[in-house]
């Protein structure tokens, strides 16, 4: 069965998702590159009677998505790498708080203002959760226009049954380049969540918080969103994987870098050598048992990022010493060609 595609520009596919999946509160503020997240949404969300609201700044934006996710509604925000910086707090209180939202990165190039090229320089704040205290938040990082619709979705879907934000890691790359993308042509319906406060209705008051007095009130819900993490772990890894039995070496990457990264290692294989090619889609939960099992296979591992090594701390805590741990990296808006990573495939084999 053919199903009917349509090109769009990677932030409008991320858009659509997003309504596709149910969302219909979005609060934001402009910076480029991921501009036409907001400006697209402008008028989509008011014809499925959605809301639009630009805040008067970043911080104001990530409050606004606290109180409707506190409301129990679907909703999301959008910004880069610096916008993002200034929504720490917001997150940290609403991972505190257990709410769930969609906040998507369409990064650039930093530290500081930096400038608009693509870069994956934000794999640190997205990953180690960049404001105040224990949590993390769950982060997809798709590597074409399709998955940023998808994903749109999953991260929505995993958002609500964590009770956890989640957010969408992409770059410049991804939002402004086009692809065919398959439309599910279906509007989910948000479901009424029997923790959200929608007025008490003759039930009892029900109440979110992050603030505990209490004496070993804090601890035990520290440890609660501990195992809920351990939860995420177990049970939420996506990943791509593509390694040959016995291979020489497996080159790991995320995102727009690894599209690069695939034609090098295709590249490499056509020439005769056994490589094999391994892509993490959520970079929280990280694919820990799998690259251990594929560095056991392998023994050489080559990670290529669009920064100056911030996945690769990931890589070493998950093999634990075992096997050869080599670099590439392309830092502050430097797009790899894939004759560079063929070259540094060639580079460790010989």
């Amino acid at each position: 069965m053919i199903r009917d595609k349509e090109l769009l520009k990677g932030n409008i596919a991320l858009a659509r998702g997003a309504i596709d999946a149910g969302c219909r509160h979005y609060f934001g503020y402009p910076i480029t590159p991921q501009n036409d997240i907001p400006e697209y949404l402008s008028a989509a969300l008011p014809s499925v009677n959605g809301v639009f609201l630009q805040a008067e700044s970043e911080l104001a934006a990530i409050n606004m998505v606290l109180g409707a996710a506190a409301a129990g509604k679907m909703a999301m925000t959008s910004s880069s790498g610096p916008g993002i910086s200034l929504m720490q707090e917001g997150l940290s209180y609403m991972a505190g708080s257990e709410l769930p939202a969609l906040i998507v990165n369409i990064s650039r190039s930093g530290p500081g203002l930096g400038g608009i090229a693509p870069t994956q320089g934000d794999y640190f704040q997205a990953t180690r959760g960049g404001g105040h205290g224990d949590y993390r938040l769950i982060v997809l990082a798709p590597n074409s226009v399709q998955e940023m619709y998808s994903l749109a979705g999953e991260a929505f879907r995993l958002a609500i049954k964590y009770r956890n934000p989640a957010m969408i890691l992409g770059d410049a790359i991804l939002g402004q380049m086009k692809e065919p993308v398959v439309i599910e042509n279906k509007i989910a319906r948000p479901q009424e969540q029997d923790w959200a406060l929608t007025g008490a209705k003759g039930r009892n008051p029900r109440l979110i918080k992050s603030l505990f007095l209490a004496d070993g009130e804090m601890e035990a819900h520290n440890w609660k969103l501990y195992n809920k993490y351990k939860l995420l772990k177990r049970n939420e890894v996506r990943v791509e994987i593509d390694c040959p039995d016995k291979s020489n070496l497996t080159v790991v990457a995320f995102g727009s870098c690894s599209r690069i990264v695939r034609t090098a290692v295709d590249r490499a294989r056509s020439r005769g050598y056994s490589i094999g090619f391994f892509r993490p889609i959520t970079l929280f939960p990280f694919p820990e048992n799998e690259i251990l099992a594929a560095v056991k296979s392998t023994e050489n591992l080559l990670v290529v990022e669009m920064n100056t090594g911030q996945m690769i701390d990931d890589v070493r805590l998950a093999t634990n010493g075992i096997g050869n741990i080599f670099f590439s990296g392309y830092p502050g808006g430097t797009i790899p060609t894939p004759e560079q990573v063929e070259d540094k495939i060639m580079d460790i084999l010989q």
